[in-house]
């Protein structure tokens, strides 16, 4: 008898300790905040955003997307018109700064993403195809894409996104 109730128990805690395990790419649904965005290039790690990068990154069921990443520091125009900036200042906005929007589909085989993005800030992105590796663990989504990023040349792109409650 006692087998039998330590059996059922480890059934039981087993089938709420699963879920964790066999999340699906339907789980990537919902808004993410960024935690970390990092390009390696020739063995070489940098922060391109800084070390506080602050993102949003929205998905729907549907695949609908939408992402901004930005510098945590970015300059505030000091000029009195508060909607032109210098050449100096626009220029750190528009280097520390990505949003796009567009469509995903996730190959859940392969644990693969494909964005295709509509529009975006760096415009030689409008409509092409990004795909990234990802991982999601809990309410962490890890992705890596090994595209070409916004810095130009070839890197390995890792951004650390954790969800919103």
């Amino acid at each position: 008898m006692k087998i039998r109730i330590l059996l059922a128990l480890v059934s039981l805690s087993a089938a709420f300790i699963t879920p964790a395990f066999t999340q699906t790419a339907q789980d990537t649904a919902g808004t993410w905040t960024l935690v970390s965005v990092t390009l390696e290039r020739d063995g070489k790690k940098f922060e391109p955003y800084g070390t506080n990068p602050q993102g949003l990154f929205i998905k729907d069921a549907d695949g609908h997307v939408a992402v901004i990443i930005t510098k945590s520091d970015l300059p505030k125009f000091a000029g009195n018109d508060r909607m032109a900036g210098t050449p100096e200042e626009n220029k750190a906005i528009v280097q520390g700064s990505l949003a796009y929007f567009g469509t995903s589909k996730v190959n859940e085989a392969d644990k693969t993403s494909t964005t295709h993005i509509e529009r975006c800030t760096f415009p030689n992105w409008n409509g092409t195809d990004r795909t990234s590796t990802f991982t999601l663990t809990g309410d962490e989504l890890v992705t890596i894409s090994t595209d070409m990023p916004t810095t130009g040349g070839q890197a390995t792109a890792q951004l650390i996104w954790r969800r919103v409650k």
